[in-house]
């Protein structure tokens, strides 16, 4: 196979079928065509040659040229490829460092394997060319709704045809039991594109709960103009949906917009999503309110929020907690979704017995620690007063403000409570060195005796063992994992310290060891602030 005049045009008209068959630039593939051609002919003359074709973009024809760079005397390392100065001048008038010397080489039969390997040549370029337009035409086209047709299944997976290339509908990615044929047409939603070394870069799904969002996008005009906005999706695929909307139009309702006439505009999407339920709430900045609406249809008695904890107790009748809670836990798990909150259900009943254990625990402490009576021990407590902190240190008002209490009975109360604090934080300080605790953790501020001693309990005893502690190591966290979340033990939780707290006290130890420099943690928290503000 030489490359004669004869074929040359035909070199140029392979080239621009391919190009317009795959959807890319012809100059791609002439390239890969000249690289191809390029190989066979280092084969023919040697690999260590510097062999360079060149093709005519209006003849066809193909130069072969072999290519020497002239370097320096002791930087030869492939004398086909490469020659010094002094050899140079036999070429050249003044040769240089960096100059090439081009000859022209005569053009090479291409045998049976090497047209094989400029074939397998000319293809990868294509693919990758092709890869890379699908890549650039599908990259802003992250997070919308896509059309496409049934092509193959592969283990499970579904590969859609979606027009200019191949997408994939992971088996994890489809509603529960659904299964499709070629030539099936299919929606998804494009959750992620990207590139890959092989296979699809458009990666779908119908799992999603951004795919029902912008399905009612599709229905509902108002969503599409901004006029209701969805702020939160939460699913269970297949099965039931929450869906929270409000509207920037005290004149349009969200929900009865959402549901259409006659439920109209809701089935459309219903019936996209395989029969999958969907309940559309008004969304509400008020995190109590918007619960209550999240957990319809059960009814809610009491709302108690930790923000803190990010957690959050629903307190419901006896007769509603089998509906608040749902089938297998999936509309409390819903709301919770929703919410982005932790949420605890009790029955009226089970919060009774709790606050009534609560009580005559607080009592009891504070029998035994202030050496009270029965009566007054629970008078505090109806006060509002949870620990011997609160007794000790609180302004002489609010315990004068309790009936049947003088000033010399509260400064009594308070020289009592600040005894036992200082002989609890003794006992904490002496455990703590008997267990090795170094001065550097004692007279770091910030930290209790008792803190200490948890520290130490957990092997933290010096401040460089602290100062590796991650903030959740300190204050608890939730973890996801496999779709649950899952409580991470805090060391010194149990004395409610957060997260931002536990932060600042690692960080200052960092810094009181030098591994921190303070002017660059002051220039963080600055950028931080300016980008909250943003």
């Amino acid at each position: 196979m030489a490359i004669t005049s004869a074929n040359q045009l035909e070199l140029l008209q392979t080239a621009e079928a391919v190009a317009r068959e795959k959807m890319i630039d012809p100059a791609l593939v002439i390239e890969a065509m000249e690289e191809s051609l390029a190989r066979a002919a280092k084969s023919r003359y040697g690999s260590e040659m510097d062999i360079r074709v060149k093709i005519d973009r209006k003849t066809g024809r193909a130069n072969f040229t072999r290519v020497r760079t002239v370097v320096e005397d002791d930087a030869v390392e492939n004398y086909q490829a490469q020659l010094t100065v002094a050899q140079a001048k036999q070429y050249l008038a003044d040769p240089k460092v960096g100059d090439e010397i081009v000859d022209e080489v005569p053009p090479v039969d291409l045998g049976r394997i090497a047209a094989q390997s400029a074939k397998q040549v000319i293809l990868q370029k294509v693919r990758e060319a092709e890869r890379d337009r699908q890549f650039e035409e599908f990259k802003d086209r992250k997070g919308t709704i896509i059309n496409g047709v049934v092509k193959r299944e592969e283990y499970g997976n579904i590969i859609v045809d979606i027009g200019r290339g191949e997408a994939i509908l992971r088996r994890n990615e489809k509603i529960g039991r659904e299964s499709y044929r070629p030539n099936d047409r299919i929606r998804c939603y494009i959750k992620d594109v990207r590139r890959e070394p092989r296979g699809p870069q458009v990666f779908l799904s119908r799992t999603d709960p951004q795919f029902m969002a912008e399905l009612f996008k599709m229905e509902v005009p108002e969503i599409y103009d901004g006029i209701i906005e969805i702020k939160a999706v939460a699913r269970d695929p297949g099965s039931r949906a929450k869906i929270g909307v409000i509207s920037y139009d005290s004149s349009i309702d969200p929900v009865g917009a959402c549901v259409g006439m006659r439920g109209s505009r809701v089935q459309a999407v219903v019936n996209e999503l395989q029969g999958e339920k969907i309940d559309i709430i008004p969304w509400n900045e008020d995190q109590a309110t918007f619960l209550v609406n999240a957990l319809q249809p059960a009814e809610v008695a009491k709302v108690v929020i930790d923000e803190e904890a990010g957690k959050i107790e629903v307190v419901v009748p006896d007769e509603q907690l089998s509906l608040a809670i749902g089938r297998r836990g999936q509309n409390v798990r819903l709301a919770s979704q929703l919410t982005g909150l932790d949420i605890d259900i009790l029955t009226e009943e089970e919060e009774s017995r709790r606050r009534q254990a609560e009580f005559a625990e607080r009592t009891k402490l504070f029998m035994d620690a202030l050496d009270l009576d029965e009566f007054f021990a629970q008078l505090l407590v109806s006060e509002g007063f949870t620990n011997l902190e609160e007794v000790a240190y609180v302004d002489m008002d609010e315990l004068l403000s309790i009936e049947g209490v003088d000033e010399a009975t509260a400064e009594e109360l308070q020289a009592r409570a600040r005894d036992v604090i200082e002989e609890q934080n003794r006992k904490a300080l002496e455990n703590a060195r008997a267990l090795g605790v170094e001065d550097s953790l004692v007279n770091f501020e910030g930290l209790t005796p008792q803190m200490i001693e948890a520290l130490a309990q957990d092997g933290v005893k010096t401040l460089e063992d602290f100062a590796t502690c991650a903030d959740w190591e300190l204050a608890g966290g939730w973890t996801t994992v496999n779709g649950e979340r899952v409580k991470d033990e805090g060391l010194l939780e149990k004395f409610d310290m957060s997260l931002e707290e536990a932060q600042h006290l690692v960080m200052t130890a960092r810094v009181q060891l030098g591994w921190v420099d303070p002017a660059e943690l002051e220039a963080g928290e600055e950028a931080e602030d300016e980008e909250a503000e943003a």
